[in-house]
């Protein structure tokens, strides 16, 4: 394996070599003091100001040699600017196309400069990470704290690139300007929204938005998808290969995704009715509703797994599954029999191939579309989110097919059944199964960790044992001792075992912050029928409108936090709040005061599931930083543990509700809640443990 440092050392720009910070120095420093500190050569403190004396000094390094470059390419700018200047009063062509070149010049070599500043970010994450691991400190907390907060901060130069959106701005401007120089009247400044955009423009904003981890309405829609990518910074584009895309079978992928979330949430209106005309309590309405997810635990593997080689068997069985489990529960009404109910929402729980949607989005489509892709299929769940509910409340009817009864309870069943049909015969004639590329791709273990250490950013794992403490040096040692690659080391994590040992701290905290987001709005939304039933005497059709205008905020809430406040605020600082939100929304919902209002429930109730949607669309944003690399392959890849986490999350919330169901109605609401608040106090607590480590 090949060790960090001389992957560094190989990926330097050869003209800036002495302008990187030396990480093999700062290495051998790190284990100078894990000696020194066992055998009580040096103090605590010691340690501490002679490492961060250090880190100033390579910082420092790096930030001048940045602030130089910068003004070379202002200069280069300027220089160009005045050619451009006499162009004003004589048109010539064939200069007109020099200038656009030379500024394209400009911009490779910008992008130089940003793949620059990010390598020597990662090697700044990964030492960082390894002195905590090493020496058993928090220091990355104070190292971040103190420096990244100071207003002379050089840490930031380094992590968020100060000053080069100028420059990016300048390149931009003045390539626009000479592309339409023969009429146009207008900058980029006038038309923000043009839609011109060179080429090597595009390059530099990918490399500034990989950097700075900035967003838009899209990337963070997108983001909810937690379609984890692998990003390793290179100085030069590479093609992408997109002869595995085909688009017809990316939409069926979207459809099947939104059938889905129309399937989940098309009974939760009818579903303690449903219960109750079958003799059980209304309460065994949250059994009902999470049978489905207590299978979706386990069908989330097996179809994990299953699209490591092939995507339309999977998806054929879904449907065919789901067609199953629809009839299922539409007949259990005939039958009489609470039992079939139970068993139709098992089968439909069983036919869950959200984990194949998500491994096509990741596997089959290029790049440069991948994050509409993955936009499309947040926007997918959201709708069938909203439209479940909708047609629940439309399907107000009552008449019999020979023996077959159809009413308000058992037509949700039949039009899905109906609807799976359908998308059982397009999908047959229109999927096209792409190659599955291999598995074994070698490719060097250390080449794995720099992307993860790019990707977990400043992480700080607390007091480690010292098992941790020889896994670290035997890692040292490997990478040291051989420039062999392992066959294994970027091979797909196929066991839960192999998955678990990739989970830092901030990443266990960000999957039980998503357990507990999941849990808030299961019980939320799984109970409401219940609730209004009770308090407000409720009809299907307005539990129904109720949950449809929950379901319509998604896209709204997103596009106003992925295209304004994501830009001005840090996730981390997004997270704190809306998990704040989410536990007044909670706190809010108790029935203390008497009577218990409509108002309150509903303002309540907004709150939260709104909050929770913020949250939900930073967490994951963090959630595919922290989370390593590797976890973008094989059976238990990291969109498949955000799923299990939220799954059992939604499985434990409907037990809670039908358990809840036996000290009564009337105490239901609050016995539901108090678990909700609890899970809530405990993310906000672990959060802030944790907060410097989120960076």
């Amino acid at each position: 394996m090949v060790a960090f440092g001389k992957k560094l050392k190989a990926r330097q720009i050869e003209e800036w070599q002495g302008y990187y910070i030396n990480y093999k120095l700062m290495k051998k420093k790190v284990k100078q003091y894990a000696c020194q500190v066992e055998t009580g050569g040096y103090e605590r403190r010691y340690v501490l100001k002679d490492f961060s004396r250090m880190l100033d000094n390579q910082i420092e390094k790096i930030v001048l040699f940045l602030l130089e470059q910068q003004g070379i390419l202002g200069g280069r700018i300027a220089k160009l600017g005045e050619q451009q200047e006499m162009l004003q009063t004589e048109l010539d062509l064939p200069r007109i196309a020099s200038l656009q070149e030379a500024y394209r010049d400009i911009g490779r070599d910008l992008l130089k400069l940003l793949f620059f500043v990010e390598i020597n970010a990662i090697g700044l994450r990964k030492i960082l990470k390894k002195f905590d691991k090493r020496l058993g400190y928090r220091f990355t907390d104070y190292y971040v704290k103190t420096r990244a907060n100071h207003p002379y901060s050089q840490l930031q130069q380094v992590f968020q690139h100060v000053g080069l959106g100028a420059v990016v701005g300048a390149i931009s401007r003045n390539l626009a300007e000479l592309d339409d120089f023969q009429g146009s009247y207008l900058s980029i400044y006038d038309q923000p929204a043009r839609p011109f955009q060179d080429p090597v423009i595009d390059s530099i904003k990918a490399a500034v938005d990989r950097l700075s981890h900035s967003t838009n309405f899209l990337t963070y829609l997108g983001q909810h998808a937690l379609i984890i990518h692998e990003e390793l910074p290179t100085p030069n584009e590479e093609p992408v290969d997109d002869q595995r895309y085909h688009f017809v079978s990316l939409l069926l992928n979207l459809v099947n995704t939104f059938l889905y979330m129309v399937n989940t949430y098309i009974i939760v209106p009818t579903a303690d009715d449903y219960s109750a005309s079958l003799g059980a309590a209304p309460t065994v309405c949250g059994i009902v509703i999470g049978a489905m997810a207590v299978a979706q635990i386990f069908s989330s593997v097996y179809f994990s797994a299953w699209s490591n080689k092939s995507y339309f068997k999977p998806l054929i069985f879904s449907s065919i599954v789901l067609f199953v489990g629809n009839v299922m529960y539409a007949l259990a009404y005939d039958f009489d029999s609470i039992t079939v109910l139970l068993l139709g929402r098992l089968f439909c729980g069983l036919g869950s191939a959200r984990a194949v949607n998500r491994r096509y989005i990741s596997d089959c489509v290029p790049l440069n579309i991948r994050m509409q892709a993955s936009a499309g299929f947040v926007s997918a769940s959201a709708l069938g989110m909203a439209c479940g509910p909708a047609i629940a409340g439309l399907l107000q009817v009552k008449f019999k097919v020979y023996t077959i009864t159809i009413n308000q309870n058992t037509s949700p069943g039949w039009v899905m059944a109906v609807a799976w049909v359908f998308y059982l015969i397009w999908l047959s004639v229109s999927f096209k199964e792409p190659g599955h590329l291999s598995q074994g791709v070698n490719v060097p273990e250390c080449s794995t960790r720099e992307s993860d250490a790019l990707e977990n950013g400043a992480t700080q794992p607390l007091l480690v044992s010292s098992q941790a403490h020889k896994d670290d040096v035997a890692e040292d040692q490997e990478c040291d001792m051989s420039e062999v690659p392992s066959e294994d080391s970027h091979a797909p994590i196929n066991s839960i075992g192999a998955a678990y040992k990739l989970l830092t701290p901030s990443v266990k905290v960000q999957l039980f912050i998503y357990f507990m987001l999941k849990y808030a709005t299961e019980i939320l939304l799984a109970e409401s029928s219940v609730i209004t039933s009770y308090y407000f005497h409720w009809t299907t059709s307005q539990v129904s409108i109720f949950l449809v205008c929950l379901g319509l905020t998604v896209l709204p809430v997103n596009m106003i936090v992925g295209s304004n406040i994501s830009n001005k605020f840090e996730d981390r600082q997004i997270l704190l709040a809306s998990e704040i939100m989410v536990c007044l929304g909670i706190a809010a919902s108790f029935h203390i005061i008497v009577p218990y209002t409509v108002i309150q429930y509903v303002v309540s109730g907004l709150v939260m599931f709104v909050s929770a949607e913020v949250l939900e669309g930073v967490n994951l944003s963090l959630l595919s930083r922290v989370m390593s690399s590797r976890l973008s392959r094989g059976t238990f890849n990291g969109g498949l543990l955000s799923t299990e986490a939220g799954t059992i999350a939604r499985v434990i919330a409907d037990a809670t509700i039908t358990l809840g169901g036996s000290v009564g109605e009337s105490r239901l609401l609050n016995v539901t809640l108090l678990p909700s608040l609890s899970i809530c106090i405990l993310a906000i607590i672990a959060t802030g443990l944790t907060y410097n480590s989120q960076y």
